[in-house]
């Protein structure tokens, strides 16, 4: 503790060193971050998710980060994104902060975490990882960039409304360690759910904003801070959890010398280094949160074990206990080790995952009787916390608990800025997220001048502007939906460019789909829901509906009679110069009305079937011309006028050339002076006026009688024409538009197919890896019994020897004790004198000496 304490010292002395530098003598810094809010799921909406993001992705842009972010990814789009903030996090270098929002149901499954799109379908455990992100893929591959910090913050933490049937998933999110340099937030802790929010945002994404904006802190007494705001203003309902290895200072605001000292600073100060014991149980509770470690929280009811807030803390004990205990069952991997989880938490919230586990191992669910039971560095659960599993999902708010509401701890009220921040406009976009009224930052608080500034971040550039920030918060709320920032004219021409500027940036792979390009936003055609793609030629025959389908009021009234199009007159025509006046400028009816006008025609039949012409088919051209002069003809014959001449153009004269002569041949082979394939010899005739004036009579009124019924034929044989060709063109459009649909469902399927099976595969693999090296295990105790078994054998043989030799020791000790008792106790015989006379020197047969 000692240490640590050291280590904050000293950091802080480094920051205050470096902020005391000169901004030229530092080295710049880049930032960037991904901001992603879901919350339009289907069945099961989250209220603030969206809002949550647009006032992170707010508060960052003030904070120098250069922002993109969306609202709302299916499954494609989110993994884009990722993906392209990735490639932009690899490409910024080494001396660039990234971070990373996303707020919305995350779900755990066998220790990993997942984060679900807002189209993600997951009845059953098997569906997690093919529905939804595994967030533990995208981390490391962040961790492998080279930055100078990586923050990755999940505000997902929920009650998921998904897998409905089989075993239940582990609740909340799961335990990680954060790689160096980097810090990960949770907005629970490892599984526990926070509680449902029921403002315009939510209790978390509020304090760590509020925590942001206050400058001068470093990482983890910042999250530290937000943990102790998020579990007053819930009652105790979160516990905010993060892990931090960001060893490089970093703050992302700066405090000026001459900003306001915080209210008790030196008195808080002193309680945090001050024992427990010695502080008082209210002052104790508050402490703990803040430090957040299984010490911390075990020191306070060692201390305060009869305090209000000592249930509340063994609840919180109990959580991170299984937490512990199932993070290193999973990160061992053997049967062995879960078996010894289910024997400790034989209900916990991961009991589904270790059988989950085993059946990969092919081992059975339930411990054996005798099996290496796996060391956790941590005591078995005591049975006052079996009531905290009951079932998969942790909640301290959970009224069955009875646990009382935390006191006030050592933080200051909430800002102003905060309790009043009134919800965000509505945003029409797609994928847009919504925009907050920004509220200026204190003069005192600054962003780091070796920041290197943002392009087009006009929060960033007007942090403490009043007058700016109060006048975009206006156009925010009032712009119009759809219009670029060139549309803004007069004086508030930049205030209006601010304003769109103000908006968070979407990420590259979203832009083309949400209609945004480089002047702005893209104007939709009436009869298109916002935001949506328009990618149809300029061509009237496309987008129209197919047979039974209606079409939309606000398209159809749009949109002119597309007979009339060949009739239209241009402003300025001949006829009009002829006469000295523009009809188009004085008429005052619509383009329609005055082209059925023009035409003498009544206006179209809503329900006759719209012809497929279009102004771009030079065939459609030549039916509408022959039809208006053909319509024309037939009125000059009803009313009995000549034709006149050189205006009737030759309707059926065919292209080829020899069909023309043959044509004119069998039209004038009846003419005098006409000779075949020669030329025509002029022949004066005796003319009659009276003659021919009754000849033109009565030839005009044949030819009217006679015209009128091949005309209409004329006409019903047109009209049929188009009636088919136009029903054939929609069949043909209905059949590719189904045959897309197949192909897009088919590649779908495929898609998911393949990364199912190569989930399949990877566990597999993942399945083989373990059971090889529980065999490997095995097989290592299996040797290493038999060395025991060796060494114990030859350890007996050597104690029986010895045992054996000892015995002869004995024996023979006993036998000469024997002897020599024996010695003792025999009489001893007087020596005889010698037979020389008495001489002891003397033998028999020998000399005497």
């Amino acid at each position: 503790m000692v240490l640590s304490r050291l280590v904050a010292l000293v950091a802080a002395l480094v920051s205050v060193f470096l902020a005391s530098m000169p901004a030229s003598a530092q080295q710049s810094e880049k930032r960037i971050a991904l901001v992603v809010g879901n919350a339009a799921y289907e069945g099961a909406p989250i209220a603030t998710s969206a809002n949550d993001a647009g006032l992170i992705a707010q508060t960052l842009q003030a904070a120098g980060f250069d922002v993109v972010g969306a609202r709302d990814l299916d499954e494609e789009s989110l993994r884009r994104a990722l993906r392209d903030f990735l490639d932009k996090a690899a490409g910024s270098g080494p001396d660039t902060v990234a971070f990373v929002y996303l707020a919305g149901y995350g779900l755990q499954l066998e220790g990993e975490t997942f984060f679900a799109p807002v189209d993600a379908r997951i009845p059953s455990a098997v569906d997690v990882p093919v529905a939804a992100l595994r967030v533990s893929d995208y981390i490391k591959r962040l961790s492998t960039v080279p930055l100078k910090a990586r923050f990755v913050v999940l505000d997902a933490a929920r009650a998921n409304p998904f897998v409905k049937t089989g075993e239940p998933l582990a609740g909340g999110l799961a335990l990680v360690e954060s790689e160096p340099g980097s810090l990960i937030a949770y907005n629970a802790a490892p599984g526990t759910v926070a509680p449902p929010e029921t403002g315009a945002y939510g209790a978390y994404a509020q304090a760590l904003v509020e925590m942001i904006r206050e400058g001068g802190l470093q990482p983890a007494p910042l999250f530290d801070r937000v943990r102790l705001r998020v579990n007053e203003t819930t009652k105790g309902g979160a516990m905010p959890w993060d892990d931090a290895r960001i060893e490089v200072p970093f703050v992302f605001f700066e405090r000026n010398a001459d900003a306001p000292a915080e209210e008790k600073a030196e008195q808080i100060a002193a309680l945090r280094d001050r024992p427990l014991r010695d502080i008082g149980g209210r002052d104790a509770y508050a402490v703990a949160v803040e430090r957040d470690t299984m010490q911390g929280y075990q020191d306070f009811l060692g201390a305060y074990p009869d305090d209000p807030m000592a249930k509340r803390v063994r609840a919180i004990v109990a959580a991170r206990r299984e937490a512990l205990t199932w993070r290193r069952a999973w990160s061992a991997g053997t049967q062995d080790a879960y078996w010894s989880y289910l024997s400790r938490y034989p209900r916990g919230p991961h009991a589904a995952d270790a059988r989950r586990r085993l059946a990969r191992l092919s081992a059975p669910p339930r411990p054996p009787e005798a099996f290496t039971a796996l060391s956790f560095d941590l005591p078995p659960p005591p049975p006052e916390e079996e009531v905290y599993f009951g079932g998969p999902v942790l909640a301290f708010d959970d009224p069955a608990y009875g646990l009382a509401p935390p006191p006030l701890g050592l933080l200051a009220p909430r800002p102003a800025y905060i309790v009043d921040i009134a919800p965000p406009p509505p945003e029409e976009e797609l994928f847009a997220l919504p925009v907050p009224a920004f509220v200026p930052v204190p003069a005192y608080v600054v962003a780091p001048a070796y920041i290197v500034a943002p392009p087009d971040n006009v929060i960033y550039q007007n942090i403490h502007n009043t007058v700016v920030i109060n006048e975009i918060n206006r156009r925010v709320i009032e712009r119009p939906r759809g219009p670029s920032a060139a549309q803004v004219v007069g004086g508030a021409a930049a205030l209006g460019a601010a304003a769109l500027a103000a908006r968070v940036a979407l990420p590259p792979s979203l832009s083309h789909r949400a209609g945004r390009n480089g002047e702005g936003f893209r104007r939709d055609r009436p009869g298109m829901p916002p935001g949506t793609r328009d990618d149809r030629p300029n061509d009237p025959r496309v987008g129209r509906p197919l047979p039974g389908v209606s079409e939309p009021a606000s398209r159809a009234a749009g949109r002119s009679d597309p007979r009339a199009i060949g009739n239209t007159r241009q402003p300025g025509d001949a006829a009009d110069r002829k006469a000295g006046t523009d009809r188009t400028a004085t008429d005052p009816r619509s383009g329609p009305e005055r082209k059925a006008g023009v035409d003498r025609r009544g206006p179209a039949d809503p329900n006759e079937p719209k012809a497929g012409r279009g102004i771009g088919d030079p065939t459609d051209r030549a039916a509408l011309r022959r039809e208006r002069i053909e319509r024309r003809d037939a009125t000059r014959a009803a009313e009995g006028r000549p034709e006149r001449p050189g205006l009737r153009p030759n309707v059926d004269q065919p292209g080829d050339e020899r069909s023309r002569d043959a044509v004119r041949d069998a039209r004038h082979s009846g003419r005098p002076g006409f000779e075949r394939n020669g030329s025509e010899r002029v022949r004066p005739e005796p003319t009659n006026s009276n003659r021919e004036a009754s000849g033109q009579q009565r030839s005009g009124g044949t030819d009217a009688a006679e015209a009128m019924p091949r005309q209409q034929h004329r006409l019903q044989a047109q009209e049929a024409r188009q009636q088919q060709r136009m029903q054939m063109e929609q069949q043909q459009a209905a059949r590719r538009q189904q045959g897309q649909a197949q192909q897009q469902t088919m590649q779908r399927q495929q898609m998911q197919e393949a990364r199912q099976q190569q989930r399949m595969q990877m566990e597999q693999q993942s399945a083989q890896r373990q059971q090889m090296q529980a065999q490997q295990q095995m097989q290592q105790r299996q040797q290493m019994q038999q060395r025991q078994q060796m060494q114990a054998q030859q350890a007996a043989q050597r104690q029986q020897a010895q045992a054996q030799q000892q015995m002869m020791q004995q024996q023979q000790a006993a036998q000469r004790q024997q002897m020599m008792q024996q010695q003792q106790a025999a009489p001893r015989q007087p020596r005889q004198a010698p037979a020389s006379g008495g001489n002891p020197n003397c033998h028999p047969g020998r000399p005497c000496r």
